[in-house]
């Protein structure tokens, strides 16, 4: 317990970041969860690195540092978590929060009570949906509609929610019209959404010229001369030395897939 206090206290951003990923637990159980789930896998880590050592009689000391490794780069990748958490929850708000926006101000513009709008919303739009609805959860338990959407806004994982969130807070405190001043909002995010757009299309015409070179043109050069050489040479080429370069070129390739995927901006237009 007091190792797990003392990791709490050095990582003060937990308590935040768990409350925006909306994770169930208080810092201290997560703590308590990530120093576990480490320990098991560098537990089983250094069991692995000791079959090693006893196969191939090599120092035990591996068996110790294999275990350390494997503790710390469990534990580092259990405490991210929450931030991949976010990340995603992000994605999903951007990918219809212009439009669940603009509906929000149509409905405005009709005269619509904020409160009902909010409901509707949290009840038939899309992936949005439920993170309207935990506003109107929370207005139902007890909060006012301002506390509910400043909560909202303070513990979004999106800055263009917060954005909107925070238009529609002020214009409740300041008694100004909300559809004029979400309006205005709606149209910064969409020329932000373009400047995105254009920024990814240069970005990925980077990557697929590296991409071209690294996992393309280098791989098939490479090997050929390397087939040449050998044979200068007098080098046999093993199965497993095909199989290691067949891995190699699998991990690039895995590599540059996700790399583009992360890289795209989650926006609708």
């Amino acid at each position: 317990m007091g190792l797990v206090t003392y990791l709490v206290r050095a990582n003060p951003w937990l308590v935040k970041d768990l409350k925006i990923a909306h994770i169930r637990k208080s810092p201290e159980e997560f703590m308590k969860q990530a120093v576990f789930t480490a320990t098991i896998l560098g537990i089983v880590t250094g069991l692995v690195a000791l079959l090693f050592v006893t196969r191939f009689a090599l120092n035990f000391s591996i068996v110790l540092v294999a275990a350390f490794l494997g503790f710390v780069v469990s534990f580092m990748f259990v405490l991210q978590s929450p931030k991949g958490t976010i990340r995603r929850r992000e994605r999903e708000i951007n990918q219809e929060i212009l439009f669940a926006g603009r509906y929000l101000l149509v409905k405005l513009e009709s005269g619509m009570p904020l409160f009902n709008v909010l409901i509707e919303i949290s009840n038939s739009y899309g992936v949005a949906a439920k993170y309207f609805k935990e506003i109107v959860d929370d207005i139902e338990t007890g909060s006012t509609l301002e506390e509910a959407l400043e909560k909202a806004r303070e513990y979004s994982a999106s800055k263009k929610f917060q954005r909107i969130l925070w238009q529609i807070v002020a214009s409740l405190k300041t008694g100004m019209e909300i559809s004029s001043s979400l309006k205005a909002t709606l149209h910064d995010i969409t020329e932000q959404q373009i400047i995105e757009i254009k920024s990814y299309g240069r970005t990925l015409n980077s990557l697929m010229l590296f991409y071209m070179i690294v996992g393309c043109v280098l791989p098939s050069l490479g090997f050929a001369l390397f087939t040449i050489f050998s044979s200068f040479l007098s080098l046999t080429i093993s199965p497993g030395i095909v199989f290691v370069l067949i891995f190699v070129l699998a991990v690039i390739q895995t590599a540059f897939i996700i790399l583009i995927k992360a890289s795209r901006p989650m926006v609708n237009l």
